[in-house]
């Protein structure tokens, strides 16, 4: 299959790191549709597919270095708590997860690494 990919990247628009990232997955010949993670937070449902998919660890997608984390204590609390709290607090917050995260529906990058990109997100080309 050639052509474009469609991607979502999930997103906080006023962070420099994730303008980035929009940038660089559009360069790279991708259909992007952004979401704002605040407004259109994932669901505790949709954040356990994505997690899934990913492959990572539940914690990788916690914003450890945002102010409401900070707030809420959750660097001593996180280890306390099950997983299903874990994703139902993530998911009543935009701004506790970590971004931007972007998926075509089968792969998940979360955070932004312009190599890691470049393998992931721009196999359409050449």
């Amino acid at each position: 299959m050639t052509g474009e990919r469609k991607v979502t990247i999930i997103q906080y628009p006023k962070c420099g790191t994730c303008r980035a990232a929009l940038k660089s997955l559009q360069s790279k010949g991708n259909q992007v549709v952004s979401r704002h993670i605040v407004e259109e937070t994932p669901s505790s449902e949709e954040l356990k597919r994505i997690v899934a998919d990913s492959g990572l660890e539940l914690k990788k997608f916690f914003n450890t270095s945002g102010e409401v984390y900070r707030e809420l204590g959750l660097k001593d609390k996180l280890a306390s708590m099950s997983e299903d709290e874990k994703y139902e607090l993530l998911a009543s917050h935009g701004m506790l997860i970590k971004r931007p995260i972007v998926t075509d529906g089968r792969r998940v990058t979360v955070g932004y690494k312009e190599e890691e990109y470049e393998q992931i997100w721009n196999k359409g080309k050449g």
